[in-house]
């Protein structure tokens, strides 16, 4: 597994991918949170808060995790370099986690240089530290488990076909449906009463309650048992696969 981490690390520093990932996601936080105006611009709010940053990671995300992901089986499918991983004595569980555990560091590393916007936000408060350190940190929490989930659909769109744009469009599909799908039907009064049932099926949910600072065993469970899914669906998929050949 590890081999097959490095060589996903390796693979995405090698060439532009790893560096445009992180810039393309510092640049556009940065104009929307600072420059553009707008609903997500920490200077016109009058307040010292990140919660614009919180709100926007999560469509940026929707983008840039399906484009990390999109060549992880997929370009072994279009080389031909798939038969030879599936035959090799590592174990199809071994060879999705490395991947996937290859997709969640990139979104780490992007997320780590916007610590820089709690030290802003921490100068622009009145006085100077005056922000919820709570909110902030379950918010941090909260979205490092909605890159995961992202990651984890990511790597299982990837595994459905051969062609990175289609597996790429297949992941900003399954992410939005599991984002806000759910959110937007509940919003819509259909299923009535059970409107809010429908609501905690999706990841906005339990992102925006984490995101309060009350860090809730229903809230991480919900995000572990996602991954654990569509990891598994990956599996079958693959093993689906293997079985043909």
């Amino acid at each position: 597994m590890l081999a097959i981490l490095n060589k996903e690390i390796q693979s995405f520093f090698s060439s532009l991918t790893g560096y445009l990932v992180i810039g393309l996601f510092l640049i556009a936080c940065g104009f929307f949170l600072f420059v553009f105006t707008g609903g997500y611009n920490i200077l016109d709010s009058g307040f010292a808060d990140l919660k614009p940053f919180f709100n926007l990671a999560p469509w940026i995300f929707l983008f840039l995790i399906p484009a990390i992901s999109m060549k992880s089986f997929a370009d072994e499918n279009r080389m031909g370099t798939m038969e030879l991983l599936l035959t090799k004595p590592i174990g199809l569980w071994k060879l999705i986690t490395g991947k996937y555990l290859g997709v969640l560091i990139l979104v780490i590393l992007a997320i780590i240089p916007t610590l820089l916007y709690v030290l802003t936000i921490s100068q622009l408060g009145r006085p100077v530290g005056n922000f919820d350190v709570g909110a902030t940190l379950g918010s941090y929490i909260g979205l490092l488990f909605l890159g995961g989930c992202y990651a984890a659909i990511g790597i299982f769109a990837s595994s459905i076909s051969s062609n990175q744009i289609v597996s790429f469009l297949l992941g900003v599909f399954l992410c939005f449906v599991c984002y806000y799908a759910f959110e937007g039907l509940s919003q819509t009064n259909i299923f009535g009463n059970s409107s809010y049932i429908l609501e905690s099926f999706g990841i906005s949910f339990h992102y925006k309650s984490i995101s309060r600072g009350v860090v809730d065993t229903r809230d991480l469970i919900y995000f572990l048992s996602l991954i654990f899914l569509f990891l598994k669906l990956t599996q079958i998929r693959l093993s689906g696969t293997k079985n043909r050949r």
